[in-house]
C-alpha cells in the first residue's frame, strides 16, 4: 500500500469526513500528510502565521495561551480525534491566537489550511460537512473556555504551569 492510498484509508477513519463521498479523499489526500511529534515539542506557538489544521491521530497536544501577570495557561487538551488550529480555516484569523505542544508522543494528520478553505469553497458539499464540523468544534472550544474562565475567576490568584 503506498502512502497516498494509505493516508486516504486514515481519512476514512476519522468521523470529521464521515459523511463525504468517497471521491473527495483523493483531493483531501492532497492536501494533508501524516506527522509526529515527541512530548515537549511545539506545533505552533501563539503569534505563529496560521498554516495548518491538525487532527490528532494519537497521543495528547496541549493548547495554550499566555496570560499576563499569570504565564503560560493550558486551555484545551486535544486527544484522539480532536481538531487543533480550526481558525486556520476560518476567514478572518491570520495568526494563532494560542500555542499547541505534544504533551504524548503524537500522531496527527495536518492539512494546509487555505487549501481545505479553497476545496470547500470548490466543492459546496464538502464546504458544507466541514463548515458543520466546524462549528460543533467552536461551540464546544467556547463552552469549555467559558468554564475555565469562571473556574479562573472564582480563583484568580491560582497559577499554572
Amino acid at each position: 500500500m503506498n502512502d497516498q492510498s494509505e493516508l486516504i484509508n486514515l481519512l476514512q477513519t476519522i468521523p470529521w469526513f464521515q459523511e463525504l463521498e468517497p471521491g473527495i479523499f483523493d483531493k483531501i489526500a492532497g492536501i494533508c500528510e501524516q506527522t509526529s511529534f515527541d512530548a515537549g515539542q511545539y506545533l505552533f506557538r501563539e503569534g505563529d502565521k496560521e498554516d495548518f489544521l491538525y487532527i490528532v491521530i494519537e497521543g495528547r497536544v496541549a493548547v495554550e495561551i499566555h496570560v499576563p501577570g499569570r504565564g503560560k495557561m493550558r486551555i484545551y487538551t486535544a486527544e484522539a480525534m480532536d481538531i487543533i488550529g480550526w481558525s486556520s480555516i476560518t476567514p478572518v484569523v491570520r495568526q494563532r491566537t494560542a500555542g499547541a505542544r505534544a504533551v504524548l508522543p503524537s500522531r496527527l494528520v495536518r492539512m494546509q489550511a487555505t487549501q481545505l478553505y479553497k476545496l470547500c469553497d470548490e466543492d459546496h458539499d464538502l464546504g458544507y460537512v466541514v463548515m458543520r464540523r466546524l462549528s460543533n468544534v467552536v461551540a464546544s472550544r467556547l463552552l469549555t473556555t467559558r468554564l475555565q474562565l469562571l473556574d479562573m475567576f472564582a480563583h484568580p490568584e491560582a497559577k499554572e504551569a
